[in-house]
């Protein structure tokens, strides 16, 4: 069956990020230049060579060492881009943008930048429209995650501003958002602050790490009485292995990498209805043996 030709956008161009797959599975990153050359221990690749060909070739070097070629996906290009702080791992930044609904045109405020790997993503979901403001303490951080921003756009994206400082001191309370995505130390401390810039039904999102952060988020975003009650969540994923009938998990996973919590903006001066539960036996710090009733 005769196929339509690949379009020029599949097809790799000098400048192009060009991610190789060796037959062990083992990647390697390349970005093409005129006249470059990228050397193994069985020859070498022409990067002329490589300029022209479609997404999903297989190229080889001088002594036939074969390799497959595509343009990296954001996932490969986070786990294997310079870090100082630990990353945001793929399949929480994934989740971060489904659940807290970030989308084209949104107004994200995130805090801290980190290694830039989640920033990446909010830039990607509110598109040209949208803005994403970061905020992050520590100089030496902010500057890999603006180099790895850049690199990952090939310049650093008009509508992204990064500013040095604590988020309470340095944030404009005048300005609104839409969404406010927290990765830090204490984002309890932001909550107050986030009751401010945050319009009517935006989303307040924080990634922690622990139990003892998820439960502090956690009360002081119900003491606030300015969202609706939190939601909490960890992603985990398991990987497969097939081969013919031999179907199984792989003996490796990614558990836990940390909690999202999430909550949406009351409007002023609106108490939300009372969840009505039985809270279990010994929450709060009340005896365990007292029996809880409505």
């Amino acid at each position: 069956m005769n196929s339509l030709p690949p379009s020029e956008k599949a097809l790799f161009h000098y400048g192009d990020r060009v991610q190789l797959t060796d037959a062990k599975g083992k990647l390697h990153t390349i970005t093409l230049k005129e006249a470059g050359e990228w050397h193994t221990h069985k020859g070498w690749l022409i990067h002329d060579q490589i300029v022209g060909l479609p997404e999903g070739s297989v190229v080889e070097t001088t002594a036939g060492l074969k390799f497959l070629a595509f343009r990296p996906l954001l996932a490969d290009y986070v786990l294997s881009m310079p870090r100082g702080a630990t990353i945001v791992y793929p399949k929480d930044a994934a989740m971060i943008v489904g659940i807290a609904d970030i989308a084209p045109g949104s107004r994200v405020l995130e805090a801290g930048v980190g290694s830039g790997a989640l920033t990446i993503s909010l830039l990607r979901a509110v598109g040209a429209e949208g803005s994403v403001d970061s905020f992050e303490r520590r100089q030496d951080f902010a500057d890999i995650a603006s180099r790895n921003i850049s690199d990952y756009f090939v310049t650093t994206p008009s509508n992204w501003t990064l500013t040095i400082g604590s988020l309470q001191d340095s944030v404009d309370v005048t300005k609104k958002y839409d969404r406010i995505v927290l990765d830090m130390l204490a984002p309890w401390e932001c909550v107050e602050m986030a009751t401010q810039v945050l319009d009517p039904g935006g989303v307040l999102l924080a990634y922690v790490a622990t139990t003892t952060q998820l439960s502090q988020m956690a009360e002081n975003i119900k003491n606030s009485a300015a969202f609706t009650e939190p939601e909490s969540s960890e992603t985990l994923v398991r990987g497969w292995h097939h081969e013919g009938l031999a179907v199984r998990p792989q003996h490796r996973m990614i558990g836990h990498t940390g909690f999202l919590i999430m909550a949406r903006r009351l409007a002023p001066g609106v108490t939300a209805p009372l969840r009505r539960r039985r809270p279990s036996k010994g929450s709060y710090g009340l005896p365990a043996e007292e029996e809880i009733t409505e």
